[in-house]
Parts: structure tokens; sequence; C-alpha cells
């Protein structure tokens, strides 16, 4: 299956993940097709930098050797880049913007959820911006400065507003609202890992 290639060069490749589609192998044989494996197809040398959780789409980076895997390792570890995704929530956000600041972990019996806990979560920050208020909520963009696992989708569910489609921590008519999570990972900014040199990618929300 084809992938849309956003940019690529002789050191990584951008491409636009679908939504229902996993950035890397799962355990079983039912969830080897994934983002990289379909990457690797054209790109043999595809090496895995970061994921997008299943249900998101968009702007996902695969280096194609290892010195640029160290640089956009780094980058994402020393927090170089600037992200931010464009997701709809469900209700009607009352204020303009605003910030979650609430340490997440992992909720080991309901894996792979994630809950907030302020005594063994880790620091997990969000800002966000409303861009309109539609029929069933508001259309945001996400920024998040930290990026831990479903953080966005638990930020939004703790300000009472999950994010439309969510399977996971959605309620009965957030869930009915639209077949798939609306959760999109629109522009990304970091420096090159080569040259080092300002890289912006952006491809626009399908919904």
């Amino acid at each position: 299956m084809s992938i849309e290639v956003l940019y690529q060069d002789h050191d990584l490749i951008a491409i636009n993940k679908p939504a229902d589609l996993l950035s890397v192998p799962g355990r079983g044989p039912d969830k080897q097709d994934c983002a990289w494996r379909r990457v690797q197809q054209q790109f043999p040398t595809a090496r895995v930098v970061h994921r997008l959780d299943y249900a998101t789409s968009g702007i996902l980076l695969f280096a194609l050797h290892l010195d640029a895997q160290r640089g956009l390792n780094q980058a994402f570890q020393q927090r170089l880049t600037d992200k931010h995704y464009i997701a709809e929530v469900s209700g009607q956000l009352q204020a303009d913007e605003g910030s979650v600041d609430l340490p997440l972990r992992c909720d080991w019996e309901n894996r792979p959820l994630q809950i907030v806990d302020f005594e063994q979560g880790k620091q997990a920050l969000t800002h966000w911006r409303k861009l309109n208020d539609t029929a069933e909520g508001s259309r945001v963009r996400l920024h998040p400065i930290t990026g831990r696992s479903h953080q966005l989708r638990v930020h939004m569910l703790a300000l009472g507003h999950p994010i439309i489609g969510d399977r996971f921590y959605g309620h009965e008519r957030c869930k009915a609202a639209a077949d798939r999570l609306l959760l999109h990972a629109e522009a990304l900014q970091l420096p090159h890992p080569i040259t080092g040199k300002p890289l912006q990618l952006f491809t626009a929300s399908p919904f």
C-alpha cells in the first residue's frame, strides 16, 4: 500500500500517516502492517525516530541512516521540535485558549490507556487554542510541549472535552460523532539532523 511522502532527501523522509495505521509493528501477525514497513518497501534503510498513535494521522518522520537517526532523536529528546495538531473536541470550549499541565502514566490494568497521576505520573504540558466552534463542539490547535503517550487525548478529556471519535476516552456520543479520531499532526519544525538548518513540514488536516 502506498504512503503519501511529504518530504525526502538523502537523510530523512516525512510521510502523512493515515489514521488507523500503526507507526511500528505490534505483537502478533495481525499487527505487522505499519507505516514503517510501508516506508521500507520504497526506502529499505528507513529507521524509526518517533511515533504517532494508531488512531492519529499526520506527519511522521523516519531517518534514512544512523547519523540522521541520532540527530533526529536528539532533537526530540532536547525538545528542539515545534509541532502542533488539529483536533475537534466534544462540547464547545468556553475559553479561547489555555494550558493543561497534568502528569500522566500508564494505567497498567487497562493498557494502553493513560491516566493522570500526581504521584507517579511524568510531567505533561499541552497548550491549546480554540479555532472555532462546530456543531459537535470546538476545533482546536494543540501544541504539546512534552510527548507523553495519549497526552493530547487525556488532556482534552481532563478539560471535559474528549476528542471526537476517541474510542478509548470518549463518551458514546463522542464516539458516534465520527468514524475516526479527529486528531491530526499538522505541522512540525525542527533542525535538519545533518545540516542543522530549520526544516518545516506541513500537511493540512483532512477533517
